[in-house]
Parts: structure tokens; sequence; C-alpha cells
């Protein structure tokens, strides 16, 4: 999962654009990288670490220009060497850089195809940077000219369309003409853009949530439609037209669980809203099956699920209470690259507030479990602060099966729901009963009773069911030797050597 950001403003655009990579750091912890334009000029940072880290204060002197785009990461695909820190810089045609929020499930042809008969040099294991190429060969298929225009653009986000599979969401900028955004013909990573007005005219913002246009004071206009494509030229012009023969909105229904932060809207779904009626679905759940239950007290497990659990406990009239301190300078344990990394973070990351488990039967609440590594460490925890029993109810449903679309969840095995049953589940992670929200109750829960904007959601890491249509067994099979914890690892200590002075 990564965030994307670019603005076209009226004057300089690089602490708008470090502001909001800060808003969006929860999408990606990794690296972080700004790109911006000056009377044609590119300036480029990028390297590992928080955005906070990369950017110094000498640094930002010198990203000047009035737009710019800019990206946090966390790697899914390829490997976690600053060489793969976005965004990703193409010379031809015209020069473009491109940042990326997704992943390509046809990457491989892809780059083959780039190599072969497109002639074109891909330096990364990054998708993104076939993303970018494959759009760059989309604006030299035509005749060369200067003089840009919109009609070009299109074109090429046509040719990408028809040429790519999976989800993306990009933003990518041209020196001297303008700032470029396109999403999926399904729609399953988020972007929206918004305006605000200046003195001197009106800028744009394109971001992947829109809290980051409310935290600079840009207005939301809307989302980038499934399949659509919008320009800002350099200059304020606005230009948008559908480039997908075929586009289904799908969004990841995992961005409403745990992904985006509660004070965003994607696709007109207010996802503190869609928490609060994940808590309900919950709690009807809870009274229905477990009618006689003896739970004392509900705690959430910080941050994400604290909006469901607060639902749940109003709704079964139970007492609620935080029970676990967080360290806010330890980053989201699920998006940490690595088995060993996880499992250290934990301790660190919470305490326990000993006299609110004490001699009680609690029912913790999280937003999902995914390797059960973390809800396994804090049941324990639990126990140890003196609870009596230790009951865990999750907002989402089981996660079974692997992500191809841009979140860390590619291999099965490593997934603790993976051919398991809820039963076994509550075993392995040590609790007294475990309590899984059901998909439909979650659907219903994101997608609020007499909604007609999204057609489907991308549930695929519950049901299996993969919108784009092309994920074969023989595909998950790959990925899960290619993306797991230890392949990852391995990759990251090759590229070590190779990529010490990259970012500098």
């Amino acid at each position: 999962m990564c965030g994307i950001v670019g603005i076209v403003g009226t004057g300089p655009v690089n602490q708008s654009l470090y502001d909001a990579l800060l808003v969006l750091q929860h999408r990606g912890q990794d690296a972080a990288g700004i790109v911006t334009c000056e009377n044609g000029k590119l300036h480029l940072r990028k390297n590992n670490g928080l955005a906070s880290d990369v950017f110094k204060t000498d640094h930002m002197i010198r990203l000047r220009g009035n737009m710019g785009i800019g990206h946090v990461r966390y790697p899914t695909a390829g490997c976690s060497s600053s060489a793969e820190a976005q965004p990703f810089y193409v010379n031809s045609p015209y020069g473009i850089v491109l940042a990326h929020n997704g992943n390509l499930t046809n990457a491989d042809e892809l780059k083959q195809d780039l190599f072969r008969e497109d002639l074109r040099h891909i330096n990364t294991e990054s998708d993104s940077e076939i993303l970018l190429n494959i759009f760059a060969h989309g604006l030299s298929s035509y005749p060369p000219h200067l003089t840009l225009d919109e009609e070009d653009i299109f074109r090429a986000v046509e040719t990408v369309h028809k040429r790519c599979r999976g989800g993306y969401a990009a933003v990518a900028m041209i020196p001297g003409y303008g700032v470029i955004a396109f999403r999926d013909p399904h729609g399953i990573r988020p972007v929206v853009f918004g305006e605000r007005d200046t003195p001197d005219g009106k800028e744009f913002m394109i971001a992947s949530e829109s809290v980051a246009l409310d935290t600079l004071g840009f207005r939301l206009v809307r989302d980038v439609a499934p399949g659509e494509a919008i320009i800002i030229t350099r200059t304020g012009e606005f230009h948008a037209r559908q480039c997908a023969e075929e586009a289904v909105r799908s969004p990841c229904i995992f961005e409403f669980v745990y992904f985006a932060r509660p004070d965003s809207i994607i696709d007109d779904i207010f996802v503190h809203k869609a928490r609060l009626r994940m808590g309900v679905k919950l709690a009807k759940k809870i009274r229905n099956e477990w009618p006689d239950h003896d739970i004392d007290v509900v705690i959430p497990i910080p941050d994400t699920s604290r909006t469901a659990a607060l639902s749940l406990a109003n709704k079964l009239k139970l007492p609620y209470t935080e029970g676990f301190i967080k360290n806010r300078y330890i980053g989201r344990t699920f998006i940490m690259p690595g088995q060993t990394a996880r499992k250290k973070s934990v301790r660190r990351k919470l305490n326990p507030i000993d006299v609110e488990f004490k001699g009680k039967n609690v029912l913790l609440v999280d937003d999902s479990i995914v390797r059960g590594t973390t809800s396994k460490q804090i049941v324990q925890m639990a126990r140890d602060a003196g609870a009596n029993k230790v009951y865990l109810a999750s907002a989402a449903p089981p996660v079974r099966f692997p992500n191809v679309y841009g979140i860390d969840m590619p291999a099965a095995s490593e997934l603790v729901a993976h051919n398991r049953t809820t039963a076994e589940i509550c075993q392995i992670i040590g609790a007294d009963k475990l309590i899984y929200q059901d998909l439909q109750d979650l659907i219903d829960a994101v997608q609020k009773k007499g909604m007609v904007k999204v057609d489907r959601f991308d549930a695929s890491v519950f049901n299996g069911e993969y919108v784009t249509g092309d994920v074969s067994s023989e595909y998950l099979q790959v990925l899960e030797n290619d993306r797991n914890d230890h392949a990852k690892a391995e990759r990251d200590t090759k590229s070590d050597v190779i990529d010490l002075h990259n970012g500098a």
C-alpha cells in the first residue's frame, strides 16, 4: 500500500507536498519521495524512511517549482531498496515522472513486452516503473510534436488500461505541461482531487485520501472515477475523460477496514461511519449467537479498531475502556516488512493498563486478523495483565486469501486463517473465544443501504474472488514463492550494496 499526491499551484508547492505526505504516512513507512518542476526543470528527492527523515531543510530548499508529485511507500512488489523509492522518472518522451499505488497482476508479461517490443529497459523490480514505461510508450506511439495536448494524454491512458491489469491509482507529471492522474477500470485503489482558491488563482490537488486535501485547505471535488484520467495543466486548465471501455467501480473493502484514515471519504463513503456500522453489525452477531455471554468490558486494540469497538460496546450496552497504551513512535505492525520486525514491535508498541484487565472477562476488538502474530501476543499480554478470560472479535471476516492489488498479503501460507477453521485459529491465537464479522455484514456496513455509487467491492482477501478475473492458482503460487517474508529478506540483503548512494 502506498500514498500518492500531486499539486499544481500558483506558488511553491514543496511544503504542501511534504505536509500531504505526513498526512498519508499511514499508507507507507518504508520510503518517501517528492519531485517538483521549476521552469521545465525537475528537482527530485527520495530515499528510504519516513517523510520527516527523508526531507531536511536543505532538500526542501532545492525542491523549487509550482507543481509536483509525491509518494510514500511500503513494498509489496520489488524490494525495500531505496532504488525503488518513488517517484520514477523516464526521459522519453517529454520527460515523465510517476508515482503509483497498487500492483499490476500482469507485470512480468508487461516487462517482457516492454523489452522485446517497445525496446524499453526496466531497471528495478517495481511494477510502478513498468506502469510509467507503458504510459510513456503510449505517448510516443503517435507522431511526435513539441506541443503536447490533452488528446495525447488521454490516448496514452487508454493504452495503459488496455495493456495493464490489476489495481492502480497513479499521478504523473510532465515538465512544462502539467499533472495527470488516472485510476484502473475497477477503481480498486483510491484517488481523489480537490481545489482551493488563492489570491493568485485556483490551485489543484490530487491525493490517495481526502484527508490530505482537508488538512491543506483544499475542497474535495470528487473521486477520480474508475478508468478515468484527469489533467491539470501548469496554467490551471482542467480536463477529464473516461479512458476505459468497461469500468466497474469495485473499491478494495480493506481500505475501509484498516488502511484509510477514519476522517477520509472514499467513493463517497465516510470511513468513520463505515467503521461505526461494522461495530453495530458485529454486536448483532454476538447478541444472536452468544446471547448468554459473560463479557465484562470491551477493549479496542489501538488504533483502527476504536471506532468499531465503541459502537459494538454501545450496542451491547457494555462498558468500553482503553486498556492498551500505544507508543506512537512505532509504525503500524501489519505493514512492517518481515515477520521478525512485526514480532519485535508489538511489545514495544503496546503496553496494557493492568487495572482494566485484572479479574475481568475482556472482549478485545481488532479491525482484522491477518498473520495472527500480533493477535497472539496481545491476547497473552491481556492474560499477563490479569484478565480472567480473553475473547477476541474481528471487525472483518477471516483473511484467507492473498491480496494481489497492492496490499502486503501475498503469501497464503502466512495468513493464519488460510485453510483453518475459526476454532483452529482461536486455539493458535490463544483466545477463549473468537468472533469474526460475516462478509455480507461487512459489505452492508461499508455500503450503507441506499448507496448506488459502488457497483461491488473487491473482497478477494476474504472470499478469493478477484475482480479483475485474471488471477489463477498458478499466479498465486508464483506470488507465494516470490513475495513471502523469506524471499523479501533475501532480495533486501542482495540490494544493500548497490543502493548505498541512491537518493543522497
